[in-house]
């Protein structure tokens, strides 16, 4: 079973990897292009809002809630009944995310103030006006969510994990060509997510009909399956929407400070949750179809190895993550994001709240794993608690550090609000004896500290100061970090291997 999920999960990151580097070339086009300004911040409100809602709706809870209920239909219910179910799901959700999508359109002033109350009149304006373009995306992207969530389900993870790449590559289409027909040229980029989320249905449709199903709407309300979805879905909202709220609050925060606060904040997340998405993601995207089957045999013991190989995997790859990216902001800062109408007072702006992200880059990486453990037994309660405590202390964390810090202080509290939700998760976890932990910790905690006191050692050693890198060229800046990654991978797996870490340890972990 390790070798299968170390592949899928491979796979998932590799077509997770792709997706951001277009992601990556996006944000640079758009930086060179549009820079930092009131029209840009009024699109990242406008996108912000549907995106916040599909983090929660249709990646959170609907996920969260789906995939379990599904497993168990696997394991005991016949290919007929699953088939009749799936269609069943479909036309629930799509009549619930046709009445959001209208209703979003309708009262997109109404959201704009909520979500931003501290724009000026003409930001508010622009944002609502794009907003009616963008909200759409909320259904189209929920409708992909729920296909990926299928093929996830059967071990299709190839298609889902790519399909994200698809957002990217129609916003730089967008940016290179609608743009120069706009009188906003912003606006292109709203149209072009509308556009991407057509996109990304269409492309997983063929791949759903290969293994036998079809999200063609049946209606019955009074389907067991679908009953036990929404049941465990409401509830979800909260355990799912712990980071995203934080998230909407520092926007809304952020509205009142200094104009391109939402915007260098935009960019610091973009570049924190890099990682996160390529491996904490895939992990969790693997890992939680795997756990709903541990649980629907009853196998204890199962479960609680997997679990210990979860968390190990994220640890082996989040710590040496979040060291890479507090020591390295600035210079990838600068390479990516340092062109055109992007500042330098831009850069050392996104770098402060860059460094206060990546304090809780490993533990938004572990939370998603640790919290598919909760799903997949289809508890929802205990997270929903857990992550209520948390949002808690973020929202207070952020009143109080927004003045000293602005908009860093706004990552930071994000960042100790996840910190402290991992913690509660994982303390509940052992509590309940669901994880059990496995053998040799203290000897992985000694591989892991040499490995990445060395990586640290290494990159702070070799990173330049930032003004030498504003003053590189575009070709000298990312040959130079392509040096410190190669260098920094090889480093940390020789130091791996030296302390007498192997492959094969983590494949005896789920034998």
């Amino acid at each position: 079973m390790s070798k299968a999920l170390l592949k899928s999960a491979s796979l998932v990151s590799l077509m997770t990897l792709i997706s951001r580097i277009f992601g990556f070339g996006r944000d640079l086009i758009a930086a060179q292009i549009f820079g930092v300004n009131p029209n840009v911040d009024a699109f990242y409100i406008a996108f912000k809002i549907p995106n916040f809602m599909r983090n929660i709706f249709a990646e959170g809870s609907f996920s969260q809630a789906f995939v379990p209920v599904l497993s168990d239909y696997r394991q005991n219910r016949s290919k007929q009944e699953v088939v009749l179910f799936i269609r069943h799901m479909s036309a629930a959700f799509i009549i619930i995310l046709l009445a959001v999508t209208i209703l979003g359109i309708l009262g997109a002033p109404y959201l704009i103030s909520l979500f931003a109350p501290g724009l000026d009149s003409y930001r508010s304006q622009l944002a609502s006006k794009m907003l009616r373009i963008t909200f759409p995306y909320l259904m189209l992207i929920s409708l992909s969510a729920f296909i990926g969530s299928i093929l996830n389900s059967y071990n299709k993870f190839g298609i889902p994990a790519l399909t994200p790449a698809l957002l990217n590559i129609c916003l730089i289409l967008t940016a290179f060509t609608l743009a120069h027909y706009l009188l906003i040229s912003i606006e292109s980029q709203a149209w072009g997510v509308l556009i991407a989320g057509f996109v990304q249905v269409l492309f997983q449709l063929p791949s759903l009909y290969r293994i036998g199903f079809s999200i063609f709407p049946k209606f019955c309300w009074h389907d067991e399956g679908v009953k036990r979805v929404y049941k465990l879905i409401i509830p979800a909202l909260f355990g799912s929407s712990t980071g995203q709220i934080n998230i909407l609050l520092n926007t809304m925060l952020a509205s009142f400070l200094t104009t391109g606060s939402i915007t260098w904040l935009y960019y610091s997340e973009r570049l924190a949750y890099f990682p996160l998405g390529i491996f904490g993601v895939a992990l969790a995207t693997v890992v939680l179809p795997q756990l709903s089957r541990q649980h629907a045999i009853e196998s204890t013991e199962g479960f609680s190895k997997l679990l210990d190989w979860g968390v190990r995997c994220n640890l082996l790859i989040g710590i040496p993550a979040s060291i890479a990216m507090l020591i390295l902001s600035g210079p990838l800062i600068v390479s990516l994001f340092q062109y055109g109408k992007f500042t330098i007072d831009d850069v050392l702006m996104t770098q402060q709240s860059v460094i206060a992200y990546s304090v809780g880059l490993q533990a938004f990486m572990l939370a998603k794993v640790l919290s598919s453990a909760f799903y997949a037994k289809q508890d929802v309660l205990t997270p929903v608690k857990l992550s209520i405590i948390s949002l808690l202390a973020g929202m207070i964390l952020s009143v109080i550090l927004i003045w000293p810090l602005r908009h860093a202080g706004l990552a930071l509290a994000t960042s100790l609000s996840a910190w402290i939700n991992t913690t509660l998760l994982c303390l509940a976890l052992y509590k309940r004896g669901v994880y059990r932990i496995q053998k040799s910790w203290w000897k992985f905690i000694l591989q892991l500290t040499f490995a990445n006191s060395m990586l640290s050692l290494f990159l702070w050693w070799n990173c330049e100061n930032i003004i030498t890198w504003i003053n590189w060229s575009y070709a000298q800046r990312f040959a130079h970090i392509f040096s410190l990654g190669c260098g920094s991978i090889v480093l940390y797996v020789f130091c791996l291997w030296l302390s007498n870490m192997r492959l094969g340890y983590f494949k005896v972990l789920t034998s």
